[in-house]
């Protein structure tokens, strides 16, 4: 018999193929699921879709899977009709391909421990017999060979160092752009952030002031009120690059994002223009204060109050998990201020000034009190508790200025936030690649490079394809946000497999140091640490699964 190709003939018509099938089996499926959770009226029941959450969850997962291969076919196509489509952008796409179709078949990994099966959403032979279509069984089989692998090792030595290993179909500006920041961050940031993590610093002021200057916190900001006015594509191209520095300095933009979010989708006229040109200049940082200790992720039960007392909100309670807090300058704060509401319609969202506090005297302003909370990873901000007591905000700082609007107003902020942590969680990824692929080229056992070995070789190559898919489905989420089309089935995917994706390379780019990715010293340590926050905030990986589930469970026949 013949031996294959290393790279598998027709190779996008395979790959559109494969994600076609995995699709039709999502498809298939989905109406299963939805009789084990429906209620008399046909709809979803919650009791029902708690009780079936391992289905409910595990449709989202292989629904992300189907998006992952539709985009990464649609990526490589594209690049094949522009003349550039390479060995490196083919190799990737076939191992991915084989790889996630083999999970399809036997399971994908929603966690360590927890698997989702396709005979857990089906037991029909005919809806399991779609994946053992054709593409997918020939990916499956010959996708992701060691010949796939090493040659896919071979390439990332070759580009050390490099930006990214593929071409990621990119526009002009978006790659100018991505190379500016990648520049700017392997001289600026990287070679200080193991220390300002060791430390447990703050991002030094000069460091914010410059990427202020460079326009990082007023990206997405229109023109009109001081911003650059780009799309959500060039946001997680600088917030990937950045992260890939560190991670902090990579989210330090988050909170500017999603204030500046709720500024334009549900403030005044006066709001935009008062609140905008000073977060695009940096003139003033944000802070996002949604989180209590007793609420988590039930923003329902939220009981922080804000009483009006004349001209001023007075604001009690407490918040928790609060991020860049004593540094900032204004709060987005989400308060009740309905006190006989029990549920997401007594909540506003006050523009909450606030004094700028240092490491020795975190709370100067009246009326508030807090203490840090030390964390492993995910440093350079500090995160705080948050006491409110009679705390006075001004009544004209009520966004929009109509109370019982601030859960709608802040579940349009979702999009962007969650677009912004995959493209986060990228970054991250691709650090851990970076010292990962280093590592495995210096290091010498038994007379050569350990990347030689083929346990290490694979590590490097799976890396790189879930992050050049994880990269696909983050773009796609990005582009439809900037189409003003909904996104929140595309962008809960992109954040659920970047979160996943960054945990992996992480933890195998610490397997590849051994011993010495244990030790603090090797900065490695520090992207484990950092990797493993992005599963929890903007949304657990559980409320991820959940939220794509439901969705499609909701959406009619």
């Amino acid at each position: 018999m013949a031996e294959r190709p290393l790279i598998l003939e027709d190779l996008t018509a395979l790959l559109n193929q494969a994600a076609l099938e995995a699709d039709g089996f999502v498809r298939a499926v989905t109406p299963r699921v939805k009789a084990l959770v429906a209620g008399e009226d046909g709809r979803t029941d919650r009791a029902l879709a708690d009780e079936h959450q391992h289905e409910v969850h595990g449709l989202g997962w292989y629904a992300t899977y189907a998006a992952t291969f539709l985009e990464v076919a649609r990526w490589a196509s594209a690049l094949e009709s522009s003349g550039e489509f390479r060995d490196v952008e083919r190799l990737l796409a076939q191992l991915l391909f084989g790889e996630y179709a083999a999970q399809l078949q036997g399971g994908i990994p929603m966690n360590q421990g927890e698997v989702i099966r396709p005979t857990d959403l089906s037991p029909d032979a005919g809806d399991l017999a779609l994946l053992n279509g054709p593409a997918l069984s020939v990916l499956r089989q010959h996708g992701a060979s060691q010949a796939v692998k090493t040659a896919i090792a071979a390439h990332l030595t070759d580009q050390r160092g490099q930006a990214t290993l593929e071409n990621a179909g990119l526009d002009e500006t978006s790659q100018l752009i991505r190379d500016q920041f990648f520049a700017f961050a392997r001289e600026k940031i990287a070679p200080h952030a193991h220390e300002w993590h060791l430390k447990d610093e703050l991002i030094p002021l000069p460091l914010v002031e410059e990427l202020g200057e460079m326009g990082v916190f007023g990206l997405t900001i229109p023109e009109g009120f001081g911003g650059l006015g780009m799309g959500k594509t060039a946001m997680c191209v600088v917030s990937e690059e950045l992260s890939r520095g560190w991670i902090g300095v990579g989210s330090l933009a988050t909170r500017s994002e999603i204030a500046a979010e709720l500024i334009l989708c549900g403030g005044t006229d006066e709001q935009k223009a008062h609140w905008l040109p000073q977060i695009a200049s940096a003139g003033i940082l944000p802070t996002a204060v949604f989180t209590e200790p007793d609420t988590g992720s039930d923003l329902g039960s939220l009981r922080t109050r804000a009483t009006l007392d004349g001209d001023h909100y007075l604001v009690n309670g407490n918040k928790t998990w609060i991020t860049h807090a004593a540094r900032a300058d204004v709060m987005t704060l989400l308060v009740r201020t309905d006190p006989a509401s029990k549920n997401y319609s007594g909540l506003s969202m006050l523009l909450a000034p606030k004094l700028r506090g240092t490491v020795d005297a975190p709370f100067p302003t009246p009326g508030m009190s807090g203490g840090e909370i030390e964390v492993i990873g995910y440093r350079g901000m500090k995160e705080y508790e948050i006491g409110f007591d009679d705390f006075r905000v001004e009544k004209d700082n009520l966004l929009g200025g109509v109370e019982g609007r601030g859960f709608k107003q802040l579940m349009a902020t979702f999009e962007s936030a969650r677009i912004q942590t995959a493209a986060r969680a990228i970054g991250v990824a691709q650090a851990a690649l970076d010292v990962g692929l280093g590592y495995a080229l210096d290091r010498k056992q038994f007379g050569r490079a350990i990347i030689a070995f083929p346990r290490v070789a694979n590590k490097l190559a799976m890396m790189a394809a879930e992050i050049m898919a994880a990269r696909q489905l983050t773009y796609y989420a990005a582009r439809q946000k900037d189409e003003d089309k909904r996104c929140d089935l595309e962008a809960g995917m992109a954040k659920l497999l970047g979160a996943r994706v960054a945990w992996a390379a992480a933890d195998n780019a610490l397997q590849i140091h051994g011993g010495n990715g244990f030790a603090m010293e090797y900065e490695v340590s520090r992207l484990l640490a950092d990797a493993r926050i992005l599963n929890i905030f903007e949304g657990a990986g559980e409320i991820q699964a959940q939220v794509i589930g439901r969705r499609l469970l909701d959406e009619p026949n």
